[in-house]
């Protein structure tokens, strides 16, 4: 799935900085101190219309057909919207969906109806509890994600509570029934093969054959290593060098950086918190070891790592991050919709930051409200199938086009940034579609690394579904 990449707990349970998938960098907008300032004119006009970026119509005004739903009233509609904050202390989607609730219901609402977010806060460890109190009161969870989310799962299918996550975390969740990832599920295949086929064929091919991993000591972050283990020889690469670090953290990376000069690793996938990860750059400069290439995971993607790693490590090493075919934020300018997201935060919560997982959740809402907003009646039926229908999904402009009709399609496209020690730029990938590349590279995975779950594994079908 090109998804933002879902790590361990355990590597964030001492340190903070890292937030698997339910939350990224503490600090402002995703890439550079991106622009949070009124913008054009034009797009200032655009953001208080129905309109957004290339969706026609998306929240107006009306009269709402009679609803028996759940969390459906004549006069709103709740949604839950899941977060680790309570962990993490990172808003991030909470403020994604107070501010696209205050752009929506400013334009009418659904068909009328006002956008309620409930916040639902794992707080990491308690998704399984949040999903059962979603389940009595929701219509359906929208813009949201928990870093844990399988053990919510079941929960949810059998509450047959539709989900539009802002981005999936676990195995069990991904691509599970009742499920849209405005991103796509691309169950089965490897999320990053484009990427790493990029770096090890075109960027950089003499680091094909010396491909080294360092994970955080945790369950998912091994699955992670071992689906590697898999995708990069497939991909024409040698994984030469794999390595954990303890949950409990690192006080000298020397030994670590010390493994990679010794063993010649040209290339290196970290696994972790980003904060261990310029902690370990900053030794390699130290002892004048350069490697081509470093994928610091895109949670990385923020000023924090820029601040963190410094201008010598910046400098020495090339730090990239697949950012998962979303638009850059720090080129907004050069964007309507990326813009006109920026100049709904000034309006609506001038104080929040715009991240990268904040823009996924305002596809995610977008995709939401179309597909809601196409139904006579609001049902979890209609709104589920309406956006199952969605073949070339964009956001609005907001990220590379997605099929969402089918769990199984592979990634088509990608884009890739690097780090600098002015911040997060580009990267020179050969674009050859807009922001993005999409001659991708797809692998299918062969090894059993589990498979999302179904309503048929709690003994229900879409006929349950009202």
């Amino acid at each position: 799935m090109r998804r933002l990449r879902c790590l361990s707990v355990g590597v964030v349970v001492t340190t903070l900085a890292m937030a698997g998938c339910a939350s990224r960098s503490n600090n402002t907008t995703a890439g550079n101190t991106a622009t949070a300032s009124a913008g054009t004119a034009s797009s200032a006009a655009a953001a208080s219309q129905a309109d957004f970026g290339t969706l026609k119509n998306v929240c107006k005004p009306g009269t709402p057909a009679s609803s028996t739903s759940q969390g459906v009233t004549a006069a709103e509609i709740k949604l839950g919207v899941f977060t680790d904050m309570g962990f993490t202390k990172n808003p991030e989607l909470v403020d994604a969906a107070k501010v696209f609730a205050a752009w929506c219901n400013a334009a009418g609402g659904i068909n009328g109806r006002k956008i309620v977010p409930v916040t639902r806060d794992a707080a990491y460890f308690a998704d399984a509890q949040q999903v059962l109190a979603s389940c009595q009161s929701d219509f359906a969870d929208v813009g949201g994600s928990a870093a844990l989310d399988d053990l919510g799962v079941k929960n949810r299918l059998n509450c047959l509570l539709p989900e539009f996550p802002a981005q999936p975390g676990q195995i069990l969740s991904t691509g599970a029934d009742l499920q849209v990832i405005a991103g796509g599920a691309s169950v089965g295949y490897a999320p990053y093969a484009d990427f790493y086929s990029w770096l090890i064929k075109e960027a950089y091919p003499d680091s094909a054959d010396a491909v080294g991993v360092i994970s955080g000591d945790s369950p998912i972050t091994k699955v992670i290593a071992a689906q590697l283990a898999e995708q990069i020889p497939a991909l024409g690469g040698k994984l030469s060098y794999s390595d954990l670090y303890p949950a409990t953290g690192v006080s000298d990376w020397t030994p670590y950086a010390q493994s990679l000069k010794s063993k010649k690793v040209k290339g290196l996938v970290f696994n972790g918190d980003f904060a261990s990860l310029a902690k370990l750059e900053q030794v390699l400069t130290n002892i004048g070891y350069k490697l081509d290439w470093i994928d610091t995971n895109n949670n990385a993607y923020g000023p924090a790592f820029i601040a963190l790693a410094g201008s010598a490590a910046l400098s020495a090493q090339n730090n990239y991050a697949d950012i998962s075919g979303v638009y850059p934020p720090e080129k907004a300018s050069s964007n309507p919709a990326t813009q006109q997201v920026v100049d709904l935060y000034a309006k609506y919560d001038p104080k929040a930051q715009l991240t990268l997982p904040a823009l996924r959740a305002f596809s995610a809402w977008l995709l939401f409200a179309t597909a809601a907003s196409d139904c006579t009646t609001l049902t979890r039926t209609c709104v589920y199938q309406n956006a199952m229908k969605q073949t070339a999904w964009t956001g609005g402009g907001l990220q590379a086009p997605v099929d969402l009709s089918s769990t199984t399609e592979p990634p088509k496209c990608f884009n890739a940034e690097k780090a600098t020690a002015t911040g997060w730029v580009p990267a020179d990938f050969k674009p050859n579609t807009g922001a993005y590349r999409c001659d991708s590279v797809a692998y299918k995975f062969t090894g059993n690394y589990g498979k999302p779950l179904t309503l048929a594994d709690v003994g229900k079908t879409m006929a349950d579904v009202k």
